[in-house]
């Protein structure tokens, strides 16, 4: 067996038509006609089809664009990226403009920049809201215009009242729609990209506007929290919402113990706030920051997602001895993963009847919050009343997750706050912390102790592969035949990967599977969880054992919650430093983790699955995986 390839892939399945790293299968591997085009005398040749704007990315000719987006369809709707072209009577917008014969095109003559400034102008005559106070101050698209076509002043005018009331209802995501210039990134992120369709263009002329169903505020929508639109948003008018204050408010009480876990997802990201390059590791930095700000204890999210394997792995392999052993045919298999609230929302929204296939365990978020105000507090003599637990996230559906009324099984609100990377770095700049150039420090004890299985939770793929690290060895008793434990057939940016890994010899306890083939898959974004539903819908997944589904594009290192811009460039940087951080680890796999092994033996003392951790870590106590909320108890 090839040590780098022991899975049988299956290529068969194309990637859905989000645009993730994308690569030209429009030309169907034909090579396409060459068209020659000049662009401000500069001569180049670019395939047929290919846009003004593109053709001009490829010679660094900056070009400005605000409805145009890496990820999103063609809008062709705001006109700042007009250029002249020669013949032509009017001026193009570039974004929209593909070139199949030879022609000149000036990006800047007289023409084009009054046209620029005078559209520059009309979008800022109805945006209300002073620059200073917007959450994207210093990074607005908006304002970056403004600047750079010396707009100092109102030339048509400007509102100078709201026109809408903000939209607070949302755990997780805020609209202010008098910061909206109608580029429709939001609606086409919410549409096209996560295919959820909250938001959409209503009404005509001066009176179009950006709403919902109904107009109905966010929280009486089926929006599933996923944050995606405020990633693509060049404006304040979407924002997450942001719990700092109270933060703050509970550092400065003495009477309270302020403890944070830190998801993997924001290490590799948090630094592009402080102007290092998308992919730079900042783990230890981070730490040092958390601690001067005065956080009591600084844990790592690592921790649970070792212990989300143990409990998630042990749940599918017990489904499978129910289905092959026990011919149970009311086990719901493919075991779907649960880690992802905007997923879990998703599958709420669209697919209720199918809730079963749902792995009962909690997240690692909420795993964590359940062990910390019960197990850690019991063993450090801690009232778990004036614990309070703050979680730093890559997405702003963890928001609404932590106030889910069925999580707090510890007695109290499992988790309190939680903060997105861009929240934190807010928090840390406001401290005049320089993170960039801070010493290293370790996360503290006990639930600072995480393997590199629980890393590479952070990319798509990466809970399938810390999945497979341990379940293969539980059941064959030998290490996943993969060099250096890269599992490289999970990896990637495609929309929707399957693969295969057949089990050939199992221990005593799991002989029933020796022989078997495991098959598994990978989707990440709402788009391509609904290919997957529908696939289970349809009866085509049956022989699948178990699928991760995220509901962010990339995973969490594209979650809404992340630094601004995000694109695939970006979000493959960021993975790449997940990975290579996992493998600079001394333990790589969640089955080793000292620290789960000790709360098993002092805890959860009837192991995965059992009594308490079903209790604590869990959503229900059926054997089928039924998705039970639970009353939510006082406090």
């Amino acid at each position: 067996m090839d040590k780098n390839k022991p899975f049988a892939q299956d290529t068969s399945r194309a990637p859905v038509s989000q645009r993730i790293n994308e690569s030209d299968a429009a030309a169907g591997g034909v090579k396409k006609k060459k068209v020659k085009i000049t662009i401000n005398d500069l001569e180049l040749e670019v395939p047929a089809g290919t846009t003004i704007l593109e053709a001009a990315k490829s010679v660094n000719i900056k070009i400005p664009t605000l409805c145009q987006h890496d990820d999103l369809c063609l809008a062709g709707v705001c006109r700042v990226c007009v250029v002249e072209v020669e013949g032509q009577k009017t001026l193009q917008a570039s974004c929209s403009y593909p070139v199949f014969s030879s022609i000149k095109v000036n990006t800047y003559s007289p023409s084009v920049r009054r046209a620029r400034q005078n559209i520059i102008q009309l979008l800022l005559k109805n945006h209300y809201g002073e620059c200073y106070a917007c959450s994207r101050n210093n990074n607005c698209q908006l304002q970056a215009l403004a600047k750079d076509y010396k707009i100092d002043e109102y030339k048509f005018g400007h509102i100078d009242s709201p026109k809408y009331e903000k939209d607070i209802s949302s755990y997780s995501v805020e609209r202010d729609m008098n910061k909206c210039v109608l580029c429709l990134r939001c609606v086409r992120t919410c549409i096209d990209l996560q295919e959820v369709g909250v938001l959409e263009a209503v009404n005509r002329g001066k009176n179009t506007k950006i709403a919902t169903y109904q107009d109905k505020p966010l929280n009486d929508v089926v929006c599933i929290n996923c944050g995606q639109c405020i990633n693509r948003c060049p404006t304040g008018a979407l924002k997450s919402k942001d719990p700092a204050q109270a933060i703050w408010e509970a550092i400065d009480d003495p009477q309270k113990h302020v403890i944070i876990q830190t998801a993997p997802s924001p290490r590799a990201a948090i630094g592009e706030e402080f102007g290092l390059p998308a992919g730079t590791s900042v783990t230890k930095k981070m730490n040092t920051a958390l601690k001067r700000i005065g956080f009591d204890k600084v844990f790592d999210t690592n921790f649970t997602a070792d212990l989300t394997i143990m409990e998630e792995g042990t749940e599918l392999l017990l489904r499978l001895k129910k289905a092959l052993v026990d011919k149970d045919k009311d086990v719901a298999l493919p075991q779907l993963t649960s880690c992802s609230p905007g997923w879990i929302k998703y599958i709420e929204h669209f697919y209720p009847d199918k809730l079963d296939y749902l792995s009962t365990a909690k997240s690692p978020q909420q795993m964590f919050g359940a062990i910390a105000k019960t197990w850690y507090a019991q063993k450090y003599n801690i009232d778990p009343k004036d614990i309070v637990s703050v979680s730093l996230m890559p997405c702003s559906a963890k928001k609404f997750e932590c106030e889910r009324a069925e999580m707090n099984d510890s007695g109290f609100q499992d988790v309190d706050y939680a903060l997105t990377t861009r929240e934190m770095a807010g928090m840390i700049k406001e401290c005049g912390i320089d993170l960039p150039n801070l010493p290293e420090s370790d996360f503290d004890d006990p639930l600072g102790v995480g393997t590199g299985a629980a890393l590479i939770f952070g990319a798509t793929g990466g809970v399938m592969e810390a999945a497979i690290r341990t379940v293969y060895e539980i059941v064959t008793g030998e290490e996943v035949p993969f060099e250096k434990l890269r599992i490289a057939p999970v990896r990637g940016m495609e929309g929707i990967r399957t693969a295969e890994l057949p089990i050939t010899k199992a221990v005593k306890a799991w002989k029933f599977l020796e022989g078997a083939v495991l098959k598994v898959m990978i989707g990440h974004g709402t788009a391509n969880a609904k290919k997957i539903m529908d696939m289970l819908c349809r009866g085509e997944l049956d022989g699948y054992h178990f699928i991760e589904v995220m509901a962010c594009p990339g995973g969490c290192i594209g979650g809404g919650g992340q630094p601004i811009p995000t694109n695939a460039k970006i979000r493959e940087a960021r993975a790449k430093a997940i990975y290579a951080e996992d493998e600079g680890l001394p333990l790589r796999k969640s089955h080793e983790n000292p620290v789960v092994k000790q709360i098993y033996a002092e805890f959860l003392k009837n192991g995965p699955c059992g009594h308490l951790s079903h209790k604590l870590l869990h959503t229900s106590y059926t054997p089928r995986g039924k998705w039970i909320g639970k009353k939510k108890k006082s406090s």
